[in-house]
């Protein structure tokens, strides 16, 4: 028996069981299944590979996208290296851990559609990304690669970091694209949105949500009521999904 795995914690708010699931059954996929490992101390990361010794892949979620990667013995140039965060590992059959990230190519991909589908060039566009977590890094990876310019956006402002409360008309009018990076909104907490100043959002916005339960959030319902155009997380989920599942079993 195959096992594949999520680690994070909480899980509560996970599709990647049912997702899995769901394609070994209907794609009579035998001798595998995929369990939810919650792992709410990353130190205990080892010991949990230890304890399961038929483990061939892992999806990693938050808090651990950037924590697993010191245990880990290699990364994928190509992604978790540039990215610097991991939601993909591999488990070679010499038992070296491989990291990838294919949050990069589910939002990569997924915005190309967007864009193509509304008819507009990704270089005429930019961004304001909402938080700066380990998904943060594979969206900006993206966005360096699309020829998307960005500005973050964190409840702290820095010296490369803008608050919420720094946010005027002038660059709300000037970064078109915006895109939340953080789980806020998420189940169960769906009356949350991110505090961007809303009142200057309007029909020239692009609002694109990671979170992909509730499947509109508050902030793309309020992006939505003053004529934003809207995009949630589940394509990126898909796609990234089917990318894990490719390198698992390449």
């Amino acid at each position: 028996m195959r096992l594949f795995a999520l680690i994070g914690y909480p899980l509560t708010h996970s599709f990647s069981k049912k997702y899995f699931t769901e394609k070994f059954e209907k794609e009579g996929i035998a001798e595998s299944k995929y369990e939810l490992l919650e792992l709410p101390d990353y130190h205990n990361f080892p010991a949990l590979i230890a304890a399961h010794p038929t483990l061939v892949g892992l999806n990693v979620t938050i808090p651990h996208k950037q924590n697993v990667i010191p245990f880990l013995d290699e990364l994928d140039e190509a992604s978790a290296a540039r990215i610097g965060a991991v939601n993909t590992i591999k488990i070679l059959p010499d038992g070296r851990l491989k990291g990838f990230n294919t949050d990069y190519y589910g939002f990569r991909l997924s915005l190309e559609q967007w864009l193509s589908g509304l008819q507009l060039q990704a270089t005429s566009l930019k961004a304001l990304v909402l938080g700066n977590g380990g998904a943060a890094k594979a969206v900006l990876t993206a966005l360096t690669d699309v020829g998307i310019e960005y500005q973050i956006v964190s409840r702290q402002s820095a010296s490369t970091t803008l608050g919420y409360d720094q946010l005027t008309p002038e660059i709300m009018a000037t970064y078109r694209l915006i895109i939340n990076t953080s789980p806020v909104g998420t189940y169960p907490k769906v009356d949350e949105c991110p505090a961007i100043p809303y009142q200057y959002v309007g029909e020239n916005h692009l609002l694109y949500d990671l979170v992909y339960n509730p499947a509109e959030t508050l902030f793309l319902q309020r992006g939505k009521q003053n004529g934003a155009h809207t995009h949630n997380g589940l394509p990126m989920l898909h796609l990234q999904a089917e990318k894990a599942w490719e390198i698992w079993n390449d």
